[in-house]
């Protein structure tokens, strides 16, 4: 058995600690050492998008990351997104739009459309299409995606349309 290492980060604004192994993957960090399930691996190859969460306010593939490089990061998860139990507007305006299926990619791509919003006011239709491009499901439909992202864009940056 190779030797721990404890972590200390901070999760959904919440200090926290665990022990992992030099080689563990950040989404197998967050998964079997800290039981927070909703990140979900899909291809292990940073590809799908399904893994990613948010890392000192950037999106990251968190199969491609190992646990050690978080040691004193702030780390977003899909479970920090709700507050006191009240879903998150992104959250409520893919459910409007009807832009879930199944779910399993719905976490990697809620975050990733968190980090283009906020990382990138006065979106046009084509580059949210490109920057939702980066979390590969479409088993919902694409246009229910690119409605959601616009009408959140719209409400993080104000009431104006988004750039066409």
């Amino acid at each position: 058995m190779s030797e721990q290492i404890t972590i200390n980060l901070t999760i959904n604004g919440k200090a926290r600690s665990g022990d992992a192994e030099p080689r563990m993957l950040l989404a197998d960090f967050l998964r079997d050492g800290l039981q927070l399930t909703g990140t979900h691996v899909g291809c292990e190859h940073g590809v799908c998008g399904a893994c990613t969460v948010m890392v000192d306010g950037e999106a990251v593939r968190s199969c491609l990351m190992f646990a050690v490089q978080t040691d004193g990061a702030e780390i977003q998860t899909i479970e920090g997104l709700a507050i006191n139990g009240e879903m998150h507007p992104l959250q409520k305006l893919f459910s409007e739009q009807r832009a879930l299926q199944c779910g399993f990619c719905t976490p990697g791509m809620l975050m990733t459309a968190l980090d283009l919003v906020h990382s990138r006011p006065g979106l046009s239709t084509e580059e949210i299409k490109i920057g939702m491009s980066a979390a590969l499901c479409r088993c919902t439909g694409y246009e229910g995606i690119v409605n959601a992202v616009e009408a959140y864009a719209r409400l993080v940056h104000g009431d104006g349309e988004t750039n066409g």
